[in-house]
């Protein structure tokens, strides 16, 4: 057993090191070829030409979604899963280095994939577009896409290595006051659904220092009105709660509409809600496979990891991690300790010859994990029955 193991990692080293072009063009392409959220078409088209080279089914506009894909090798169980997201950020592109996340995403996969025929399981890489949008693993979530799934992993590059956190849960919830158009001077007593959005504002700011520990809301007025000539027909305003827990989030969402009510009852003016993009569930780590994979990218390479990062932002795949074992560990892809994170500099650094190795470290890191899981039932079982134990 233990021979057949450190015979298939050899197997996974010498394939990352005849892939390497190929990798280190993955990353290049995608940093010169950015694309916005949900317009991703040729950065998918790009990592599915590669996929479909080493013999991946892939289903692409997965679920429907514009550039999403579901790409498998192997038939048998267990089911390792990669993530990956490849959009940028308009007219500054990389900035938070999502070619380096796909790139090691998907040379996980491909490294494998390779080897997937001799110890059985499967391996998937599921392409998800629009992450600065909210991203798509919530509709996928919903649709139950791992349900079938054994566990997710997803590596993304940053400035310091450290094991896998946690993330905010977050609720982007818009509040729409309805009135009638009119003039203001014909009008003068009247409310008005800016009076409304306004005097929610004003109970928020005063009573948020009453809101519980670990939850936050930001809000702004994303639609006021042209000209005070007018009355505004509606008046829309974006809140953004974030918290700690689900639990949180949900009771902020609660308050919300505690205050709107009241604000309706008090002015008259009707009201309706929606969510103006994807909410997240806050991440939540599983430290067996934390710890596993900690383990395999120090064999690979990397041995200074800093303990788990806890990110104040929300993340997509926090919703991933209530449905299925899930990490989402951070890897240092920088030599110059002046280069900030979401920076100009950190999006060139994405292509250097320093964050290329340190990619192929991950990638042979996750695909070790991977063998592990296939390989090792006891170490499987541990993994969910963690997994088990923290749903309840």
């Amino acid at each position: 057993y233990l021979r057949l193991i450190k015979y298939m990692k050899q197997e996974i080293n010498s394939f990352l090191y005849t892939c390497e072009k190929d990798i280190r063009d993955l990353c290049i392409y995608l940093y010169n070829n950015p694309e916005v959220s949900y317009k991703e078409h040729n950065s998918s088209e790009y990592i599915c030409n590669l996929l479909s080279k080493h013999n991946f089914n892939i289903e692409k506009n997965f679920l429907d979604i514009d550039n999403a894909f579901f790409a498998q090798k192997g038939d048998k169980y267990p089911k390792i899963c990669y993530l990956c997201e490849y959009d940028a950020i308009e007219d500054i592109g990389h900035i938070t280095g999502h070619n380096l996340t796909t790139t090691i995403s998907a040379s996980a996969a491909l490294s494998l994939g390779h080897i997937i025929d001799k110890i059985g399981g499967s391996v998937i890489l599921i392409g998800c577009p629009g992450e600065y949008l909210g991203g798509s693993k919530g509709t996928m979530v919903k649709q139950n896409v791992f349900e079938d799934i054994d566990v997710v992993m997803e590596v993304h590059p940053d400035i310091i290595t450290c094991e896998s956190g946690s993330s905010s849960s977050i609720i982007p919830i818009g509040i729409k006051f309805i009135g009638t158009k009119s003039l203001h001077f014909l009008n003068r007593r009247d409310f008005t659904p800016l009076d409304a959005a306004l005097l929610t504002i004003n109970i928020l700011n005063s009573t948020k220092k009453g809101l519980p520990e670990g939850l936050e809301i930001n809000y702004v007025i994303s639609n006021g009105g042209n000209t005070p000539l007018f009355i505004p027909s509606e008046t829309e305003l974006r809140c953004y709660i974030r918290a700690k827990t689900s639990k949180l989030s949900v009771y902020g969402n609660g308050y919300i509409k505690q205050i709107v009510k009241y604000v309706t009852e008090l002015t008259g003016i009707k009201n309706n809600f929606f969510l103006y993009e994807q909410p997240n569930k806050e991440l939540i780590t599983n430290h067996t496979l934390n710890r596993l994979f900690s383990h395999n990218l120090k064999e690979s390479g990397i041995i200074n990891i800093n303990p788990p990062k806890d990110i104040y932002a929300g993340l997509s795949i926090g919703d991933v991690s209530h449905k299925v074992p899930t990490i989402h560990p951070y890897i240092s892809i920088v030599e110059d300790d002046t280069i900030q994170y979401g920076s100009i500099d950190f999006a060139r650094a994405t292509i250097s010859d320093y964050s290329v190795n340190q990619c192929i470290i991950s990638a042979k890191a996750l695909a070790y994990t991977g063998i592990d899981l296939i390989k090792n039932e006891n170490l499987l079982l541990e993994v969910k029955q963690e997994f088990f134990s923290q749903s309840n």
